[in-house]
């Protein structure tokens, strides 16, 4: 599978539950939210504009595309994403395979702040992605189960020695009656 494959599979919206741990005091936590995932083609202007920004004219020439991603709690119900809890991801894979590169990203997860990640995919189809912020390092791997289903887990491990994992499921919306059922 490649980046832009991957994007596209995902496009949608997406039921999520998701467990966090923290391995301090920190008491561990769960939640319910939702993604909203929209495929974009290299000619996008906010393509080209994180392209410019992170990766010069070597990666606007070779960035595949990339995707939108934003969050919102699961109590918003039909209400619009915040577009300040949103992120734009740019595939620049390493090659013609695409089955590894660099994620430009306009606005971290840990860190609200411009990062590059690596990602490659194994042969087993799990996406890994490996992100070095300023002051944690993050890691995430993500597989669908079926192309209705996927597990994605994470952990971060933070400058003072502090770890938190993430476990989520994550089940796509099929229809607006699966929306009210759940």
């Amino acid at each position: 599978m490649t980046m832009m494959e991957f994007f596209r599979k995902s496009e949608g919206i997406w039921f999520i539950h998701r467990t966090v741990h923290h391995f301090d005091a920190v008491k561990d936590e769960s939640g319910e939210s939702k993604i909203h995932v929209k495929v974009l083609t290299r000619d996008d202007e906010r393509i080209k504009k994180i392209c410019e920004a992170q990766g010069g004219q070597l990666a606007a020439a070779i960035a595949s595309g990339g995707a939108s991603f934003m969050w919102q709690a699961h109590e918003e119900g039909g209400q619009e994403p915040n577009p300040d809890h949103a992120a734009i991801l740019v595939d620049v894979p390493d090659d013609e395979t695409g089955r590894s590169g660099k994620l430009l990203r306009n606005q971290g997860y840990v860190e609200k702040i411009p990062v590059i990640s690596r990602y490659w995919f194994g042969q087993d189809g799990i996406l890994t992605i490996d992100t070095d912020y300023d002051n944690n390092q993050g890691q995430e791997r993500c597989w669908f189960i079926t192309d209705d289903f996927r597990v994605r887990v994470s952990n971060v491990r933070m400058m003072n020695g502090v770890y938190l994992m993430t476990y989520c499921s994550e089940k796509r919306y099929l229809s607006d009656a699966n929306l009210i059922k759940n």
